[in-house]
């Protein structure tokens, strides 16, 4: 307030325009030194600091977003190798499936093919050992037959004939009984 009623007064104060206002000059001088070396004192001590600060701020700054843009082409890159990988991934699976499915029906037509020749061959060995008794029972049967015949022309004729008569009389007894 005190300097509201000095700039109302009309009578000049001693020191000129400047006194008129209020201002001690010799304070302005001392007040703009000490500002100047004020600025000069952070110019030169603080802020090199701050600006050092700053430029080492912003250079991490430019190093994370060159850093995240790197990272985000790279997870583009990787992403598309993962694709064309799984791209074929499927594709081979897809092979394996047909090349399993081939070789299980190619298995499968194998064990086929051997349990049917293993079968024949099982048939044809039956066959082979049924043929065999039947020669073998006809051969038993035919002794068995010649055995009785000779039994029984012997009770007929009542006595033994010679093995000549006998097999004679018995080969035509055959031949009669097959006919």
């Amino acid at each position: 307030m005190n300097i509201l009623t000095q700039l109302a007064t009309t009578e000049p104060a001693s020191g000129g325009v400047l006194g008129a206002l209020g201002i001690d000059v010799s304070m302005l001088i001392f007040q703009a030194i000490a500002f100047l070396i004020l600025v000069w004192v952070l110019g030169k001590y603080v802020y090199p600091v701050f600006i050092k600060v700053v430029d080492e701020r912003q250079a991490k700054i430019e190093a994370s977003t060159a850093a995240a843009t790197e990272a985000e082409k790279k997870a583009n890159e990787v992403k598309d190798a993962i694709e064309q990988m799984m791209k074929q991934a499927r594709k081979e699976a897809g092979e394996i499936v047909v090349t399993a499915k081939e070789e299980a029906a190619a298995t499968l037509e194998a064990a086929e093919q051997k349990s049917k020749t293993t079968a024949e061959r099982i048939v044809a060995d039956a066959h082979a050992e049924i043929e065999k008794n039947i020669v073998a029972a006809k051969k038993a049967l035919h002794n068995e037959t010649l055995e009785l015949v000779a039994a029984a022309t012997e009770q007929v004729v009542g006595k033994t004939v010679t093995a000549k008569v006998d097999d004679a009389v018995i080969s035509a007894a055959v031949k009669g009984a097959k006919s």
